[in-house]
């Protein structure tokens, strides 16, 4: 007959009564050993893989192994608590829900061991949302005989472990196991802020369900960021206030385009030639900086002039929810006819709602621009210069107009759609990279002759920037753009261009923000900024602050100050400083021998983090 408490067993009657010794059933055992070997097997698989791929030789140290089990074993005792929730029930329906958590999460962690691969997380809830049907190019791109491979050797070693004959556990062996178990659990995550796990460490589940908590949780106790003293360097660029006045104002979004790549920014192998001959004779701003490292709450910082906050989702942003003083309102409000050209998908993660009752006459995305070539994340960015050409033709002579373009060129998986040369050797990931750039500056180039052609190149003003940067392991582990705030990730172009606005290349010192974009372009066509801005106009001789963060893994917080950067891991408490200007790959921190600078860039940080969260989810 079947103890109506099977993890207990009566061993013996005593005079002061009955004694239990514990025990864990046969079938809660085999569950969990299936469960426990199937996750080391997806940690062993991925760190193979890592170092097949080149990287994670630097995982070899002694406090290794406690860094990269112990959420795993945290996984494994807390589905043991549900087993044995679950047995008490006894019965096959009991049996057969167990064991569907367990294959639920062994596959799910074999398929995270090809995600984790290449962006050393696995998937979180930012990553989920973004994975729908417009990156699904990007997701085949990954169904590789390596990642299928993996995949099928982790549901392999479970299986075998799972048709396994195994005895209940209990006595000794039970005790030493939840001692061992407790100790890991204790000891892992101080061990994880010893190594540098690169983000490897993080099992599938604890992931997912801690970022999803970190977006339910309320917002952190506001505190004043205090401000930061003066440092750095910066060009007077007054006289150009108003210069631009009465001028057509061309907005270019890059996608996914870091400034290092670029032969304006000194890149010797250049894919964008249209524009570093636009830059012959502009503003170029050297360190100017994202404000978050992925296109859709990048956008609503550069069309309100705010930066967006942590653990927070596209729809926080829509205009009914949160108002703000749009550029495209303040043009229109002063006589400009205005339109968005978007050579993606408005729907992709909530684009929707950022561009909707933005001051917008109208929007145009591949949808409604249709093209002649298209794949999953949109259509042939050439098909949307087209369709921007024709706008500009429906706008009289007399009439100005304020029109942003943002193609697709540059987006993962790096095979934009569309014709023509792309001229450089496709290797690498990169390589394909540099000529998705290429055949994306090609279409810019038709947008600048085709505005020749019309007579409106002269009396048009253009304004260049990367809506973030992209990665491509220049720090190990740090490949597109999401999950870092490296200078890879968040340095990107920022150059302003019109006949007779400037003579020659005037290369701008002054640390920028993506924010500060609409206040900038204001102030250029002698329009009020308004006092609602985060941002400031770039025209004025202020050294400043950039400030960034990604939350899409774990939080990252960082900031741009004179020639220093830091990056904040709130995962671990782990800062990082750099001098860039010594050191402008970030290879080398000097933490450690400035503790007060960092104490001070650090509390700044998190008091502006906690300030911004607080502000969109209290907006009046």
């Amino acid at each position: 007959m079947q103890d109506s408490q099977p993890w207990t067993r009566v061993t013996g009657n005593f005079a002061a009564g009955v004694a239990f010794r514990p025990e864990l059933p046969s079938g809660v055992v085999k569950r969990a050993a299936a469960l426990g070997v199937g996750l080391l097997a997806a940690k062993l698989a991925l760190v193979s893989l890592r170092v097949f791929d080149g990287g994670g030789r630097g995982l070899l140290d002694a406090w290794s192994p406690l860094a990269f089990v112990y959420q795993d074993v945290a996984v494994v005792l807390g589905v043991v608590l549900i087993d044995l929730a679950l047995t008490r029930a006894r019965s096959s329906a009991a049996d057969y829900a167990a064991w569907s958590l367990v294959w639920m999460l062994i596959a799910y962690s074999a398929f995270n061991v090809t995600v984790a691969r290449v962006f050393s997380t696995p998937l979180t809830v930012s990553m989920l949302g973004a994975a729908g049907g417009a990156l699904s190019d990007s997701i085949f791109a990954q169904v590789t005989p390596g990642n299928l491979t993996a995949i099928a050797f982790v549901m392999g070693v479970a299986g075998v472990v799972a048709r396994r004959d195994v005895r209940a556990l209990g006595g000794r062996r039970l005790a030493m196991a939840a001692t061992l178990a407790l100790s890991t659990l204790f000891m892992g995550p101080r061990a994880a802020a010893r190594v540098d796990t690169l983000g490897l460490h993080r099992n599938a589940a604890v992931a997912l369900g801690s970022t999803y908590f970190a977006r339910l949780s309320p917002p952190p106790q506001a505190a004043h960021a205090v401000n930061l003293p003066v440092e750095g360097d910066a060009l007077d660029l007054g006289h150009l206030a108003g210069a631009a006045r009465g001028r057509n104002v061309v907005w270019v979004i890059l996608e996914s385009t870091a400034a290092e790549y670029l032969g304006a920014y000194g890149a010797k192998l250049d894919p964008t030639p249209n524009l570093t001959r636009l830059s012959q004779n502009a503003v170029v701003f050297d360190a100017a900086y994202s404000a978050y490292p992925e296109s859709i709450k990048g956008l609503y910082s550069m069309l309100c002039a705010t930066s967006p906050a942590a653990q927070t989702t596209a729809q926080d942003y829509v205009a009914a929810r949160l108002p703000c003083a749009s550029v495209a309102e303040s043009f229109r409000g002063a006589g400009y006819k205005t339109a968005f050209f978007h050579s993606g998908r408005f729907r992709y993660l909530g684009m929707q709602g950022i561009v909707d009752e933005r001051g917008f006459d109208q929007l145009f995305d591949a949808e409604n621009i249709g093209g002649k070539h298209a794949s999953s994340f949109g259509t042939d960015d050439a098909s949307t210069v087209g369709h921007l050409l024709a706008f500009v033709d429906e706008v009289p002579r007399e009439k100005r107009f304020f029109a942003v373009y943002s193609p697709i060129s540059g987006h993962h998986p790096y095979r934009s759609p569309g014709t023509g040369p792309r001229p450089f050797p496709a290797k690498t990931e990169k390589d394909h990279y540099l000529n998705d750039l290429y055949a994306g500056d090609a279409a810019f180039g038709e947008l600048i002759e085709g505005l020749r052609r019309r007579g409106r190149y002269d009396d048009t003003l253009f304004v260049v920037v990367g809506d973030h940067g992209e990665a491509f392991d220049q720090h190990e582990g740090n490949f597109a753009h999401t999950l870092h705030v490296y200078e890879e990730n968040v340095r990107v172009p920022f150059i302003v261009a019109a006949p007779g606005l400037t003579f020659g290349r005037v290369r701008a010192p002054q640390i920028a923000s993506l924010t500060d974009l609409a206040p900038t372009t204001l102030a250029l066509t002698g329009l009020p900024r308004q006092s609602r801005h985060e941002g400031r106009s770039l025209l004025e001789p202020r050294p400043s602050v950039a400030r960034f963060y990604t939350d899409h893994g774990p939080l990252e917080l960082g900031l741009r100050h004179g020639r220093f950067k830091l990056i904040h891991e709130t995962e671990h408490d782990r800062t990082r400083l750099f001098d860039l200007s010594a050191d402008p790959g970030e290879k080398r921190d000097i933490s450690a021998e400035q503790p007060e600078r960092v104490e001070r860039y650090r509390s700044h940080l998190l008091a502006w983090s906690a300030e911004r969260r607080n502000a969109v989810a209290n907006p009046n």
